[in-house]
């Protein structure tokens, strides 16, 4: 199994267009310490030839372009990508569907209510009838690539932001609104979770033995927006847990046997996005990685 990082920012990447705060100033600037990143997508393979995709970022073509692995290779028209897998349909998660409009054959698979929320706005349907769109539920193994095994499962989240004013509770998810995925092929098992407000027994008995896992590394603290002047809702509002702090992400993953962990969907605020940070050197003392634009993993 290959696994390729297309995007490990989080929404707005970094730099993001309107924050110029330290990170994005840097950013900005070409400072070698803070890489860009695009918006979190992460591909997978099981022969190099073809790959889903799983979350279609708004800087999906982008991606493409900087990934030879995805570049189209028979005219007329071509291409390698065979399915998308959402974990949601947040604007980070989806937008990138309308890059893939041009009547290329791919299978979609996403929870209902995801599926749902893309059917309520008309501009999807741009991806044509040559786009198969298959409902998947948690815990109902289905393959894809042929030999991927891959089974969902629900994470503890909120509403997409533009249906959180159509819940009696925007900060509590519903089934199918945020997912993770657990990735299977020939023994190895890798968990891509870029979403997740808290840990769970289930999400813990799915990364205990993996191979590796992507988790979620939005903010390194949960009141960073707040401390940076840049929001007003902590990390867990947002649906996201922090990497440190009591039930933050360090702490919950101490007692498991994961070989390789890796944060993706790291927010613009950060301070781990820089590489010669003191919180980045803390993670990596605490076993993290950082996951980079373009970094590929063999398993």
């Amino acid at each position: 199994m290959r696994l390729l990082v297309l995007g490990s920012g989080a929404g707005g990447g970094l730099p993001q267009w309107n924050a110029p705060n330290e990170n994005g100033r840097a950013a900005f600037g070409r400072d070698p310490l803070v890489p860009f990143r695009t918006q979190c997508s992460l591909a997978v393979s099981i022969d190099g030839e073809s790959w889903a995709i799983l979350n279609a970022a708004p800087d999906l073509r982008q991606q493409i372009i900087a990934n030879r692995q995805l570049h189209p290779r028979t005219p007329p028209r071509s291409s390698p990508i065979s399915s998308v897998l959402l974990t949601g349909a947040e604007i980070d998660q989806v937008t990138g569907l309308l890059t893939l409009r041009e009547r290329q054959a791919f299978t979609l698979y996403a929870s209902q209510p995801t599926l749902d929320a893309l059917a309520m706005n008309p501009i999807f349907e741009a991806l044509s009838d040559v786009v198969v769109r298959r409902p998947i539920a948690p815990g109902i193994p289905f393959h894809t690539l042929g030999a991927l095994s891959v089974t969902a499962i629900d994470l503890p989240g909120k509403a997409p932001l533009y249906l959180e004013r159509t819940r009696p509770d925007p900060t509590q998810s519903e089934p199918g609104d945020c997912m993770g995925y657990v990735l299977k092929h020939n023994g190895r098992r890798a968990v891509f979770a870029p979403g997740c407000a808290r840990m769970t027994d289930e999400l813990a008995a799915a990364c205990e033995g993996a191979e590796a896992v992507f988790f979620d590394g939005t903010l390194y603290r949960d009141d960073e927006m707040i401390a940076a002047g840049e929001g007003t809702k902590t990390g867990r509002r947002m649906g996201h847990m922090p990497m440190t702090g009591d039930g933050g992400t360090v702490a919950a993953f101490a007692g498991l046997n994961v070989k390789r962990k890796f944060f993706i969907h790291i927010n613009n605020t950060n301070p781990a996005a820089r590489t010669d940070s003191a919180e980045r050197r803390a993670l990596a003392a605490a076993g993290w990685e950082i996951a980079e634009d373009g970094m590929e993993i063999a398993l």
